[in-house]
């Protein structure tokens, strides 16, 4: 939100975003709107502040945003990846982020495999009202084994981060989980659990 607000060029789209956010929000932190569904709310606004923009102007936006998140990512997460592909590992990373966010974020990373949330273009233009595909909760591990589908996959042997509660679906599929700064609700289960924490 920050970057979309500092923007030289798309600062005025944050207004758009705001406003249509602000009454959602609000009834999400009385409880009375579901995270689930604030979530999704929350990315079809930031996506729908664009209008109708084309795709090369969006993913210039986000690449610029993963240029400067790019420099944040964990030391350590990474070299437990390097250590993982080098054992041979096949890695997948599975986010509810844009996929040109995703993309731009890890352009000096390497992964097998990226799923993201999607921006439905239509002719190479965002059309108003898109729907967003938020990849969230549940429908994370659905897209991973809609991805593995032909694959046997040793899960009991397998490995899988996460920093959200709301990666736990997939934490639980694994034999290794690993809660990686977990917020409050996760470092519970984790620690419940006897998880690895990084």
């Amino acid at each position: 939100m920050g970057h979309l607000k500092n923007h030289p060029v798309h600062f005025q789209k944050y207004r758009n975003f705001f406003l249509r956010i602000l009454p959602v929000y609000a009834a999400y932190k009385c409880k009375l709107y579901p995270e689930q569904k604030f979530k999704e709310y929350s990315m079809w606004s930031y996506i729908s502040a664009f209008g109708t923009s084309p795709k090369v102007e969006i993913e210039q936006f986000f690449d610029q945003i993963g240029e400067v998140m790019s420099h944040n990512l964990s030391e350590s997460v990474l070299h437990r990846l390097e250590q993982h592909q080098s054992d041979g590992y096949y890695t997948m990373l599975v986010s509810g982020a844009y996929e040109p966010l995703l993309h731009s974020v890890t352009k000096n990373v390497n992964f097998d495999f990226i799923i993201g949330s999607s921006i439905p273009y239509t002719d190479e233009i965002l059309p108003k009202k898109a729907p967003i595909n938020y990849i969230y909760g549940e429908r994370k591990t659905a897209f991973i084994h809609a991805h593995l589908s032909d694959t046997e996959v040793d899960w009991d042997n397998s490995f899988a981060y996460g920093d959200s509660y709301t990666d736990l679906n997939v934490l639980e599929l694994v034999g290794h989980p690993v809660a990686v700064n977990p917020e409050p609700r996760l470092l519970e289960v984790a620690n419940h659990k006897k998880w690895e924490i990084m």
